[in-house]
């Protein structure tokens, strides 16, 4: 049994706030406070240097897609270099080519009228506003021109998975704030289990009807496969639950579990659900290993994330 001495050796001290503090020195001043989330996101900045900076680790970054509808798409876009792979869901897809083809997403309110937003011809993600046109005839008219490119390259090959449509689509988009754009430019997988649930799956649907076309989805869990049994040492970023969040662990569960695991969540676990399920739990399940370094961030990515980056001062 540990001490009481050690139970109770670091003390709670006051945060001191200065004119012109940076990120990195607010973290220092936020890892002596040891309170509630702050210490969490904390302790996941410190897991997060331990992780990128073992050489031997291979590294998954996962994230679902309604934060692509934000800002925060920038500093996904930006950290893709950092990883080794990416697992998301369809609509990453979808709002990634849709911004890069030039759409407007504007700043709204959760509190509106959708009644009246319907009418407008607008949609409502939360609290960010998009227009009709802005979304779905962009998705389509892009996606139309990048796969008809593609059906007509002479490495076009008939059969493709979810990861190598990815890749070819990131090849062809101008926009280097695109997160299809960068994984491209490092060859950084996009693993995407969930590519038929949204406009982009629609589209794929839609083109193999007419088209000598087949989406190979078993492909890409065959490769997920190969990565848990190659790799002794695995870590994770996981933000958000769903679909992404177990690939990750899923597979990981093959080798013994993670070494390395920082989840940020704004779910409950109280209604038993994996987007809410602490990061301990998958422990029990050998999918994070009980000596792992994991931490679950209790918190909006949209606020927790570009913190934990700026503080990692990797940009």
């Amino acid at each position: 049994m540990e001490s009481k001495s050690n139970i109770l050796k670091r003390g709670v001290q006051d945060i001191k706030l200065k004119k012109g503090m940076k990120v990195s020195e607010l973290i220092e001043e936020m890892d002596s406070i040891g309170g509630f989330s702050a210490q969490h996101m904390v302790t996941g900045i410190k897991i997060l240097k331990r992780m990128l900076n073992d050489k031997k680790s291979y590294n998954f970054l996962s994230f679902p897609a309604d934060i692509i509808s934000t800002g925060v798409r920038g500093v996904i876009a930006n950290s893709v270099k950092y990883f080794d792979a990416i697992i998301t869901t369809g609509g990453t897809l979808d709002h990634d080519l849709a911004r890069a083809a030039g759409g407007k997403y504007s700043l709204g309110s959760f509190n509106s009228d959708d009644s009246k937003l319907h009418k407008m011809g607008i949609y409502r993600l939360g609290n960010v506003f998009i227009e009709n046109k802005e979304y779905g005839k962009m998705v389509e008219d892009k996606f139309n021109e990048i796969m008809n490119d593609i059906y007509t390259s002479k490495d076009y090959k008939k059969e493709y998975s979810a990861s190598e449509i990815a890749f070819e689509f990131g090849k062809r988009i101008k926009d280097n704030g695109s997160i299809m754009r960068q994984a491209y430019l490092n060859n950084v997988p996009i693993f995407n289990p969930g590519i038929l649930d949204g406009a982009f799956g629609t589209q794929l649907s839609i083109f193999s009807q007419d088209h000598d076309f087949k989406l190979n989805l078993i492909k890409d869990e065959l490769a997920l496969s190969n990565i848990s049994f190659d790799n002794k040492v695995t870590g994770a970023l996981m933000i958000g639950g769903g679909i992404s969040k177990h690939h990750v662990i899923w597979w990981n569960q093959f080798k013994g579990g993670l070494d390395y695991a920082v989840y940020i969540t704004t779910a409950t676990q109280y209604d038993g659900s994996l987007s809410g399920a602490r990061l301990t739990e998958a422990v029990s399940w050998g999918k994070i290993k009980e000596d792992a370094a994991y931490v679950t961030v209790d918190g909006d990515a949209t606020i927790i994330l570009p913190i934990m980056f700026s503080a990692l001062d990797i940009f």
